[in-house]
């Protein structure tokens, strides 16, 4: 037997949910004939229980991608949002202020690229028109650069 037939149920697909009975199938018979109807039944749903229930997704996309190196894969999913609502956590105070802070840096990060392209726009459009703002200087000449 192989690995992966060791690890996994063998009929377990990507679009088939593994079940009870796939995994009942993996015990040795001796163990597996020793229990009643009852215990067979309370064990197949425990593991019903147990085993997530995939919910339908709008997109599933899986891919691999092969490196010289090594190999990856990437998976997404976008589907209806089925978690609890509302969760709780540990300091709540200080993930309200992280996440306001951070919003912050990144909007003020944001608000300085866009201004620095729009200058450097604008200083290219100038000189393309070969319009001078200050006669006789020039932007090279006020930086002190050596």
């Amino acid at each position: 037997m192989n690995r992966k037939s060791q690890q996994y149920p063998r009929n377990l697909s990507r679009l088939q949910p593994p079940n009870a009975d796939d995994y009942l199938q993996k015990m040795s018979p001796e163990v597996l004939a020793s229990f009643n109807p009852q215990q067979l039944e309370e064990i197949r749903q425990t593991l019903d229980a147990a085993i997530p229930k995939p919910s339908p997704k709008i997109v599933d996309l899986r891919f691999t991608i092969d490196l010289i190196i090594d190999r990856f894969y990437v998976v997404v999913f976008v589907g209806k949002e089925r978690r609890q609502k509302k969760r709780s956590p540990l300091f709540p105070q200080a993930y309200k202020m992280a996440n306001i802070i951070a919003a912050s840096l990144l909007l003020i990060g944001l608000n300085l690229m866009i201004t620095a392209i729009i200058f450097l726009l604008l200083y290219l459009i100038k000189s393309a028109l070969g319009i001078d703002l200050f006669p006789g200087e020039h932007l090279i000449d006020l930086l002190p650069i050596n």
